[in-house]
């Protein structure tokens, strides 16, 4: 059984206040913050793709991808260490297990995803990382003992169906696709839904800081990768494999790296600002683009049903989402009905129960 903590976390910034690059977000107004944030969004994160999608396009790093991962969780670690110490945090590290733990789910996840763009068509594997809720769920049951209700079994289905559908497509269309590309997306998906549960067992008891499990799990998966070249031999021939072309990849793995560390930052800022509604259209829409700039910049088949199927895993999304506000926005449709008089003024919603 673990031990709650009694320590209370002080030398962080106050909860209403938003930090991204160092700057304090909080004295801006709502739109600002609402425009800033996806501004933020898609610009690094349609950069962070195209460029994932650039490095694998321009050298065979199949056999180097780890390397490119190493060099990606070298970044976020100071990138990480830097932010904790900018706001006086002081580490505090009675729990490493548990951060090690933490640390190999990182890795796998983010390792196996790098590792699926050499194999998997960049719209597809986009498309599987939206589903990350479906791990999520069988995570919440085997790992807390988790119940769901019907309406997020029914959007892990439209998911799930949604992501047959669209694989049929690609299995139909791309010279691309391989099955171990799916294998290890799959795997990628694994691990972020035990990794999800994970990070919150630690923030539920043991009172830490986000900022402080991201340092850890981002430290600890850098030492832990190193190791594993080291031993494996790979190690020396990814560096001067990196090196013979460094522009693709130190020069794009560099702006790579620091795209996806502060694009999380300013959908955190979304999601404080604007809550998770605005959040998932926001993000939703983003990955769309997505997909939309890899077709444009590099050449690939595309198919009508790709749309179809795409449609099928947004409707998933949001009925998770509806879930989760499901007494809000009942309420919030009865009322505009009511202004609208299409229906009587001391009608209830039936389907707040």
């Amino acid at each position: 059984m673990m031990e709650r903590a009694t320590i209370k976390i002080n030398t962080m910034p106050n909860n209403n206040e938003i930090y991204i690059c160092g700057f304090n977000m909080s004295s801006l107004t709502p739109n600002w913050k609402l425009g800033v944030s996806i501004a933020g969004i898609f610009i690094l994160y349609i950069c962070f793709g195209a460029l994932q999608e650039a490095i694998f396009s321009a050298n065979d790093l199949r056999s180097y991808s780890p390397f490119l991962t190493l060099y990606q969780f070298g970044i976020y670690s100071v990138l990480s260490f830097l932010e904790l110490r900018a706001h006086g945090y002081q580490l505090f590290n009675p729990w490493i297990h548990l951060y090690a733990l933490v640390a190999v789910l990182t890795l796998g996840s983010i390792a196996l995803s790098n590792a699926s763009v050499g194999f998997l068509n960049y719209p597809t594997q986009v498309i599987f990382k939206c589903c990350k809720m479906i791990p999520v769920l069988l995570g919440g049951v085997l790992i807390q003992g988790r119940r769901y209700s019907i309406y997020e079994v029914l959007a892990v289905l439209l998911m799930t169906l949604g992501l047959i559908c669209f694989t049929l497509v690609d299995v139909s269309i791309q010279p691309k696709f391989t099955l171990f590309g799916v294998f290890l997306v799959s795997l990628a998906l694994c691990c972020d839904g035990a990794l999800g549960n994970f990070q919150e067992i630690i923030m539920k008891n043991y009172v830490r800081s986000n900022s402080e499990i991201l340092f850890y799990s981002y430290s600890l998966g850098f030492c832990l990768l190193a190791s594993v070249l080291t031993i494996s031999g790979n190690l020396f021939p990814s560096f001067y494999f990196f090196n013979d072309h460094a522009l693709q990849t130190y020069g794009y793995g560099f702006i790579f790296s620091l795209s996806g560390y502060f694009g999380v930052q300013f959908v955190l800022c979304l999601v404080h600002s604007h809550g998770a509604l605005t959040a998932v259209t926001v993000t939703t829409f983003r990955k769309a683009v997505s997909i939309a700039v890899s077709f444009i910049m590099f050449e690939k088949p595309f198919s009508q049903g790709y749309i179809w199927s795409g449609l099928l895993i947004v409707f998933g999304l949001y009925l998770n989402l509806y879930n989760k506000n499901r007494l809000s926005w009942n309420a919030a449709i009865l009322n505009k009905l009511k202004s609208c008089r299409l229906v009587k003024s001391d009608a209830k919603s039936i389907l707040t129960a």
